[in-house]
């Protein structure tokens, strides 16, 4: 029988913690860029030419920056689920006879 099991417990609860965190923290970001946040202009990629045409180009490039995010909460939340499948075979592995 093939077993899926990849990881131990201990690294199963450490991706399990750190994805959790990551997709709190990651739609958060996506919210704040969502809604045009003066706090984080500092990180988005813009140039001098930007500011010419007005401001629709720098809310553009906001909304850019929060689809990625919200892209890489959802990669945050499949190695979650990942790791949650990772912990539950462990469990069932020291349930089993040998």
């Amino acid at each position: 029988m093939v077993s899926l099991l990849c990881c131990g417990p201990k690294m199963a609860a450490c991706g399990l913690v750190l994805s959790a965190w990551g997709v709190v923290m990651l739609v958060l970001l996506g919210i704040f860029f969502n809604v045009h946040s003066a706090v984080l202009i500092e990180d988005v990629p813009f140039t001098e030419e930007d500011f010419k045409d007005g401001p629709e180009r720098i809310y553009r490039l906001y909304e850019q920056v929060s689809y990625n995010c919200f892209i890489a909460a959802g990669l945050y939340a499949l190695l979650g689920g990942f790791s949650l499948c990772q912990g539950r075979l462990n469990k069932r592995k020291e349930y089993m006879v040998r």
